[in-house]
């Protein structure tokens, strides 16, 4: 097993690769599953295989398996959210329930910082729109 302190190892490895991530994801679908914004924008019932776009997205992005662009391709995050209403109460939303996922995580202090930096810029660059009305979902996300 390598030293996840060593040089040249990846942020997926430091913070303790696919257990770390699918935590994260798991405990973030706990609170869509009940949010009455955006669970309308999974039109899977069962939030399964949403849980797994994300988990292996953020597994990429962060120095794991490139599994999510073999099967899907590139991510394309701002084309594949545009079907959806993104306004900055669906943001804040979905903010909340990932900082409840990230607290859950009792990552060290960079990790929780360089993650949640990352996670807030990102759902802030998803808004696509500032209209209070909420749109249907024509596709599921990521």
């Amino acid at each position: 097993m390598s030293d996840p302190q060593a040089p040249g190892t990846s942020f997926y490895e430091q913070v303790g690769g696919h257990d770390t991530f699918k935590a994260l994801v798991d405990e973030f679908y706990r609170g869509v599953a009940d949010d009455p914004v955006l669970k309308p924008m999974y039109p899977e019932e069962d939030l399964g295989p949403a849980a797994e776009r994300l988990r292996l997205f953020l597994e990429q992005y962060w120095g794991g398996p490139g599994t999510y662009s073999a099967e899907r391709g590139h991510p394309r995050l701002r084309m594949r959210h545009q079907p959806f209403h993104v306004n900055p109460d669906a943001r804040d939303r979905w903010l909340l329930h990932m900082r409840t996922a990230v607290d859950s995580l009792d990552l060290a202090p960079v990790h929780e910082a360089t993650l949640w930096d990352y996670l807030e810029r990102a759902a802030h660059a998803m808004v696509n729109t500032f209209d209070d009305a909420p749109g249907a979902p024509r596709r599921s996300l990521l």
